[in-house]
């Protein structure tokens, strides 16, 4: 991962990593949605801007404006020193996070495999990874171990990802790992040529989803687009982990006032205030749970 979780380190460069056990979800899950949310720490932490988080509390959400989160050096152990920085956004103890990283225009680096799978959401700008461009709200998914072709920015711009690890990440200059899971492996996704589908829980009906990946526990990544004068009426909790990152518009979340490049992580079972959109939005949504599942999404009538 990127410099904010120094404590850990990284592990030994090892051939085995695909063997390594799947890390149980606290909320009963096994892993199988390949995304590591449970017990991350965020940048900014119980409304002070000050000072990040020095814990994991359980059922405390957050909120905040990804461009208060001060910026770093960003880099992979095993990837040339590159002139790119990063706002971390969270993280946990085993290795996985989620950063919002700029990619100089003279970004490149040489083909490769990761020691972790890695998702990357193209937020402005665009990249070269191998055979495939990723341009603005493209996504792409690399399961650990799976070897893509050399990475470079173009058109002389630089470029701003969402860069979201499930585990501690190293670069390596191997071939495919013969146990890479290459039927997972997402090149490039261009969102804006899928079409729109009904979301999964009744909270959501003024809304509509394009799924981005599905994972294999149905949990997955998708993007949510609210409808104009959306209001989901009731606090709701929410039995699973999730994380989201504004695109456009607006909602408001109880009094915050969730917005383009704010970013929220809400920890399993949250209890969530009311949502309400005059105007609609539109939203990166990462969540390790099949929504469509009974008890997943709970309307919650308490007014306190």
């Amino acid at each position: 991962m990127g410099e904010a979780d120094q404590s850990s380190g990284f592990p030994a460069a090892t051939n085995d990593f695909l063997e390594a056990a799947l890390i149980p979800e606290d909320w009963g899950g096994d892993g199988r949605g390949r995304m590591n949310l449970s017990g991350r720490r965020t940048a900014i932490a119980f409304g002070n801007s000050e000072a990040p988080a020095s814990e994991y509390v359980p059922r405390q959400y957050q909120l905040f404006d990804s461009h208060r989160v001060p910026e770093q050096a960003w880099q992979i152990q095993g990837i040339p020193e590159q002139p790119a920085i990063c706002r971390m956004l969270s993280w946990n103890d085993h290795g996985a996070s989620t950063a919002k990283v700029l990619l100089p225009a003279q970004f490149e680096i040489p083909a490769g495999r990761f020691t972790a799978d890695l998702e990357i959401f193209v937020l402005s700008g665009a990249i070269q990874v191998g055979a495939w461009k990723l341009s603005k709200h493209c996504y792409s998914f690399i399961p650990a171990g799976v070897r893509v072709g050399d990475w470079k920015v173009l058109n002389g711009e630089s470029a701003e990802v969402l860069w979201m690890e499930n585990g501690r990440l190293q670069y390596q200059d191997l071939p495919n790992h013969p146990e890479a899971r290459l039927g997972e492996y997402i090149p490039v996704l261009d969102s804006k040529l899928l079409p729109w589908g009904k979301t999964d829980t009744a909270q959501f009906i003024a809304a509509n989803k394009k799924w981005l990946r599905k994972a294999a526990n149905g949990g997955g990544v998708w993007l949510l687009a609210l409808l104009p004068h959306y209001d989901g009426k009731q606090m709701m909790i929410q039995s699973y982990n999730e994380e989201a990152y504004g695109l456009a518009g607006w909602c408001d979340i109880g009094d915050y006032r969730f917005a383009k490049n704010h970013f929220c992580y809400s920890p399993s079972f949250s209890t969530l205030p009311r949502h309400i959109s005059e105007d609609g939005g539109l939203f990166f949504v990462r969540v390790d749970r099949d929504l469509s599942q009974a008890g997943t999404v709970l309307s919650y009538g308490h007014s306190g």
